[in-house]
């Protein structure tokens, strides 16, 4: 059935445009202007405000969180023999990053409740191998990092944080990306903070790392056609930088907006059938995407596109399934808990320009179909 209203998209990135749009047209023209369009002031500008609103002493911009997350393995000296501990569900880039210095993914699995590492499981994974932890703060949701730093810090572990989808949120009071030894952000179009393209930024309090990753970025270059190691071609594109210089001030609000959203939609949901998300009380939850539970996922929906409102799955296979991590896992039935988030979690229209109107026809959509369904039963 189609309802005959506008269709509901997942993002919508051209709202967002509408209104800032002129700012972003007119900063984009004063670097076309300047014929400085790899590195130069805006990056530089961008890297330190970045590190200030992060609260962290440096801030070093990649072309995207997956160079972020690379760099930041490489910069901890990871290579061949070493493991680093991690969750299956999260994007690929997580695990692909590990792999691609030669160290070896281990998976534990995670809280059903926050969708992110479950503390408890980490301790068993370590084995004389492991160099490092990376937890995920997904969907907005900080891990709970307090138990996973006190486990790092005994066994002298390395914490890199995995904030690709958590720009502004924070736990017991601090950003996350400020908290363990590096913090790793994405600037893909969808995120809260987003560029209009590719970028990443890698943040720290260790100017070692720092550094390592600034050359890292460049080819390995300490200066100028001298490369003290082999790198890569990760640097941010002035251009880039210089959209996210201009969203970067409207972060907070547009967290906020989100966070009304993610109330309004609970008030709405609850008690309809679907699971819908827990925010840990010492952390503040910037939903990056808002999602709910449904063993009828898959149906549910089915019943939204035919309403025309998008939805979205965020993960429908575990990275420990994958074709490209397979070899690194224990196979199906090795993580539950996350084999069951995957079976079971929808991602709903979430992004601060969405409108009253819209979120009630999604809520009142999943309320309907959870009904009829029931009823069907």
């Amino acid at each position: 059935m189609v309802t005959g209203d506008s269709p509901i998209p997942l993002v919508d990135l051209q709202r967002q445009y509408a209104q800032i749009g002129d700012e972003i047209e007119s900063r984009l023209r004063k670097v076309l202007a300047s014929g400085q369009y790899v590195g130069g002031p805006e990056v530089e500008a961008l890297e330190e405000e970045f590190a200030r609103y992060c609260g962290v002493r440096y801030a070093v911009s990649l072309n995207s969180g997956t160079a972020a997350l690379h760099a930041s393995l490489l910069a901890l000296g990871l290579g061949p023999g070493d493991e680093v501990i991690t969750v299956a569900h999260t994007f690929a880039a997580t695990v692909g990053a590990i792999v691609a210095t030669g160290a070896k993914p281990v998976f534990v699995d995670i809280d059903p409740e926050s969708y992110t590492m479950d503390p408890a499981q980490v301790e068993a994974a370590v084995t004389a191998r492991t160099r490092a932890v990376i937890p995920v703060h997904l969907y907005g949701q900080p891990a709970d990092l307090a138990p996973i730093l006190a486990i790092a810090e005994a066994r002298r572990l390395a914490v890199v944080e995995d904030a690709c989808q958590a720009h502004g949120a924070s736990y017991r009071g601090c950003r996350v990306g400020s908290i363990g030894d590096i913090g790793c952000f994405s600037f893909y179009p969808s995120k809260n903070l987003g560029a209009a393209g590719e970028g990443g930024m890698a943040v720290t309090n260790s100017s070692l790392y720092a550094e390592r990753m600034r050359r890292i970025r460049d080819h390995g270059q300490s200066e100028r056609y001298r490369h003290e190691f082999p790198g890569f071609n990760y640097r941010l594109p002035a251009i880039q930088a210089a959209v996210l210089r201009v969203k970067l001030p409207h972060l907070d609000d547009w967290n906020e907006r989100r966070r009304a959203l993610a109330g309004e939609y609970g008030r709405r949901l609850i008690g309809s059938g679907v699971s819908i998300p827990w925010e840990r009380p010492d952390s503040s939850h910037v939903y990056h995407v808002y999602v709910v539970r449904s063993r009828a996922r898959d149906q549910l929906r089915g019943y939204l596109a035919s309403r025309e409102i998008a939805s979205g799955i965020h993960y429908p296979i575990p990275t420990h399934l994958q074709p490209a991590f397979q070899d690194y896992g224990d196979g199906p039935g090795s993580l539950p808990h996350t084999e069951e988030a995957a079976r079971e979690v929808l991602s709903l229209p979430m992004y601060a320009e969405l409108t009253r109107e819209q979120l009630e026809r999604v809520a009142e959509s999943v309320r309907a179909f959870m009904a009829e369904s029931v009823g069907a039963h």
